[in-house]
C-alpha cells in the first residue's frame, strides 16, 4: 500500500452541452483526461454528474453497437409514449426522467499517478435524453498534489 502525502487540492469545472438531438450520448473521457491533467491532482477523485434530472453519466466501452444496444434497451424499459401522468402536467419528457434514473446522474472515478485510473475499455458518457436545448455537467476533482 502506497501513502501519499502532500497539498490537498480541489477543482471544479463545469462542462455545457446543447445535443443536436434530443436523445444521444456524448464522450467526456478525453475532457475529464484535460481537466484532471490541468489540476495537478496526482492521487484522488474525479466527480462527475449531469445537473439535469433527464441525463446521466455513465461508464461502459466505447463500441458502436454498444451504445445502440443501450439505447434500445433504455427505450424497451422506458419507452417514449403519450400515456405518461407527468405529461399531464404540459411536459412530454417523462420517458427522459425514467432513462436517467436506468443510467443514473453521476459517477466517481479514480485519480492515480495524475491520471484517471479507468479499466482497459472503460470510456465515460453524457447521456442525453432531453436535449437540444443547452445542458450542464459539473467536474469536481479532489485529491493531493
Amino acid at each position: 500500500m502506497t501513502s501519499m502525502t502532500g497539498t490537498v487540492k480541489t477543482c471544479t469545472e463545469y462542462l455545457f452541452f446543447n445535443t443536436k438531438k434530443r436523445r444521444e450520448m456524448v464522450l467526456l473521457t478525453p475532457r475529464l483526461e484535460e481537466i484532471v491533467d490541468k489540476s495537478g491532482i496526482r492521487d484522488g477523485f474525479c466527480f462527475v454528474s449531469a445537473m439535469h434530472i433527464t441525463a446521466a453519466i455513465y461508464v461502459n466501452d466505447l463500441e458502436d453497437g454498444l451504445i445502440a444496444d443501450i439505447q434500445e434497451w433504455l427505450e424497451e424499459l422506458a419507452p417514449a409514449r403519450p400515456d405518461y401522468r407527468h405529461h399531464q402536467t404540459g411536459e412530454d419528457n417523462a420517458d427522459a426522467h425514467l432513462k436517467a434514473l436506468l443510467l443514473h446522474h453521476e459517477v466517481t472515478l479514480p485519480i492515480t499517478n495524475g491520471k484517471l485510473d479507468l479499466g482497459t475499455w472503460q470510456q465515460v458518457f453524457y447521456a442525453e435524453f432531453d436535449g437540444q436545448r443547452r445542458k450542464r455537467v459539473i467536474v469536481k476533482l479532489m485529491g493531493v498534489v
